[in-house]
């Protein structure tokens, strides 16, 4: 490609033309799945993280690995150094995840601070590693009255800012106290079948998506950021 005659502003150089072979995953995927979940409540009796566990049976079925993080004992964000055991292994995880699922309770009209804690934790960068980009999330919450979409809709706002690829499906579960049972089991309804449909769906995208991250989130803008970088610091040895 030597020329764009109608685009004189783009550097012809930098420009990737996308193509199926691009496409095609980097690494061996033949391993399960990889999911990262992550619920928004410390209470013993947690409708979130029932909700989290549920969703981890319905994707253990279908094959995935699963990793639960428990957020008791994580520190406020910048309250502690980033070598603290829980941010560790936090961060540890999500650069282990193929794909995350989010879920949090509806809190005066918003995600809670304990969902909202662990997502700060999480660095757009660490050094040339980005923990989050390019993994696939589902979103889900529950409610203690009528059905609200105001957490879903923000933790979609996070995920897109945190450059992940959320998933068109979502299950959002009101009255949540009659959902589930004493062991904390959710009873049949049309909202465990949405929360199959949203694991059915995530899995579905995780599997065409794995692999591929790197490239499907590669930017124009972000390799001529690089390039000029690069003419700056051979500017600075003449």
């Amino acid at each position: 490609m030597d020329k764009i005659p109608d685009l004189p502003n783009i550097k012809p150089e930098l420009l990737d033309l996308p193509t199926l072979d691009k496409l095609g995953p980097v690494g061996d995927m033949r391993h399960p799945p990889r999911i990262l979940m992550l619920y928004g409540s410390l209470r013993e009796r947690s409708f979130s993280r029932f909700l989290t566990e549920e969703a981890a049976r319905i994707l253990e079925h279908f094959g995935a690995e699963v990793r639960i993080f428990d957020p008791m004992e994580l520190p406020m964000a910048g309250s502690v150094p980033d070598t603290h055991p829980k941010v560790v292994e936090l961060r540890e995880l999500c650069l282990w995840s193929e794909g995350q699922v989010w879920c949090s309770p509806e809190r005066h009209g918003a995600v809670t601070a304990v969902l909202k804690n662990q997502i700060d934790w999480i660095p757009l960068e660490m050094g040339a590693i980005r923990p989050s980009q390019g993994r696939t999330l589902a979103v889900m919450q529950v409610c203690g009255g009528s059905q609200s979409f105001n957490v879903v809709n923000t933790l979609r706002l996070l995920g897109r800012w945190m450059r992940m690829f959320t998933i068109p499906n979502q299950s959002s579960v009101p009255m949540a106290y009659k959902e589930f049972d004493e062991a904390g089991r959710m009873r049949p309804s049309a909202y465990y079948d949405r929360v199959v449909d949203v694991m059915e769906e995530l899995f579905k995208m995780t599997l065409l998506l794995r692999g591929r991250g790197d490239y499907l989130t590669d930017r124009y803008s972000e390799r001529n950021e690089r390039a000029r970088k690069a003419i700056d610091r051979q500017i600075d040895k003449i």
